[in-house]
């Protein structure tokens, strides 16, 4: 083989990756897995290549932050379904070319001190639930022996709630708690034993055709923890990426300390919290679209191939903590309309039931099969795989190209903006329809100069037909 060849079947392998790498996640938070397969073609007609699934373990109560609780890993069995609704739900997504991802929590065990004193899993209620019902259950077991309990005392760190966020002992040794004398979630350590009983769930979840995992908490966990669970046979073929919360970039306090660590550290990917906080202060009243033109450049974006973008996630709407960051509704679509039409990371839509949207209006209950989501869908399936090129950014307004099958601008004022592009400098297909998926707004390349015209607070992705 020739070294012309390798490299051009290197070029073609990477960029093969990006192209997968990039496919839209559904995060269908909190629902039933028969729901998901229930809707599997609508998914599959909004666009959609991923979903990922809300923990598929055991777990009780019907909140939707008890599935965040597990206690026990070996057997799926929850409000949201049990492992055959589970095998179902994964053959028929896969079956339409979907894969399925499963956020999964591996930092601690359920608070359960209201019902009992000891760190037993998943303690003596359940075993009895085992028993009691043992065809069942041995139906749903993933792994292990149900006659007994699974971790014990010397699995997790001594009790201890977290007062200082910013402290990385504390934020990985202590307890997360809800105050008022609230004796947290069980932290668990990183034993031998822990570690092989964890190995042992992802074996299972993979075995059974999951293809990605979502790491809940993973800034609360060592990276010795993390590193010796996700062994690289487990990440093999897998897409992991974690949940590491920060409020920016490099300079940031949270990045550098959590979330820069655990990317060197790990090799996984991550939510790009860091552009989310750029794309924020890009549309805030002083901000400016030109902080969106190259974000990368300066830190303010992971890499491509590490990052899962985001307009919203479950956590920000949900915890009193991280509601600062919720956006503007027409803010939030102009937003969507960026990760889903710029070239780089897994963009991510959220959808709920209202379960952490109550106070808002329940904006995000079915947000994925919005006809504006799905149009933005279309526009990012459409454009995969070419280039990004800026062609010019304001205060306002933020203008690139997709290769030439596809120009994106956004205006985040309130009145019109106009450019005129250089279609000698950046070209464009001549004499061919480019029509904007979201108003129908076409225009024609018929001269060196385009003039484009982008109404207040609108965003237009025109795709090349």
């Amino acid at each position: 083989m020739t070294i012309k060849t390798q490299h051009g079947l290197l070029a073609a392998t990477l960029l093969l990756s990006a192209s997968v790498q990039a496919d839209v996640i559904l995060h269908a938070f909190n629902w039933k897995y028969s729901e998901v397969t229930a809707n599997a073609t609508a998914i599959q007609q909004a666009g959609y290549k991923k979903v990922m699934i809300s923990p598929a373990l055991k777990s009780s109560g019907n909140e939707w932050w008890a599935r965040y609780q597990p206690q026990d890993y070996r057997v799926i069995d929850s409000p949201l379904g049990n492992k055959q609704q589970l095998a179902t739900m994964i053959s028929t997504l896969s079956a339409k070319g979907i894969q399925v991802y499963a956020d999964v929590v591996l930092n601690h065990m359920a608070n359960e001190s209201y019902a009992r004193s000891d760190l037993n899993y998943p303690g003596t209620a359940v075993l009895n639930q085992y028993a009691s019902n043992s065809s069942y259950f041995e139906n749903q077991k993933l792994f292990g022996n149900l006659t007994q309990n699974f971790l014990s005392a010397p699995d997790f760190h001594p009790a201890g709630c977290i007062d200082d966020y910013n402290d990385m002992w504390k934020v990985q040794y202590y307890r997360l708690c809800g105050g008022a004398g609230d004796k947290g979630l069980p932290d668990l350590d990183g034993t031998s034993w822990v570690i092989s009983q964890q190995q042992a769930y992802l074996s299972a979840l993979k075995a059974m055709g999951i293809k990605g995992f979502r790491i809940d908490a993973v800034k609360h966990m060592t990276m010795n923890h993390v590193n010796a669970v996700f062994t690289p046979t487990i990440k093999s073929g897998m897409h992991v990426f974690g949940e590491v919360i920060t409020s920016g970039g490099a300079g940031n306090l949270e990045y550098d300390r959590f979330l820069k660590p655990y990317l060197d550290g790990s090799g996984h990917g991550a939510y790009d919290f860091p552009l989310f906080a750029q794309i924020r202060n890009a549309f805030s009243f002083n901000g400016s679209m030109s902080a969106l033109a190259n974000p990368n450049g300066n830190g303010q974006a992971l890499p491509w191939d590490r990052a899962v973008t985001f307009s919203i996630t479950h956590d920000i709407p949900s915890n009193d903590g991280f509601r600062y960051q919720i956006m503007d509704p027409t803010d939030e679509v102009l937003a969507n309309a960026y990760i889903l039409g710029r070239d780089g990371g897994t963009p991510m839509i959220y959808s709920d039931h209202g379960e952490t949207s109550a106070k808002d209006g329940l904006r995000w209950k079915d947000y994925y099969k919005r006809t504006d989501i799905k149009n933005m869908i279309s526009f990012h399936n459409t454009v995969k795989g070419n280039a990004q090129q800026l062609i010019g950014s304001t205060q306002c307004l933020l203008l690139f190209k997709r290769g030439k099958v596809g120009v994106v601008a956004i205006n985040k004022c309130g009145s019109t903006q106009n450019y005129s592009v250089n279609t000698y400098q950046y070209e464009l297909n001549w004499n061919r329809n480019y029509v904007d998926v979201l108003s129908g707004n076409t225009f024609n390349v018929t001269s060196q100069w385009l003039n484009l015209s982008v109404p207040a607070r609108s965003a237009r992705m025109w795709v090349l037909r």
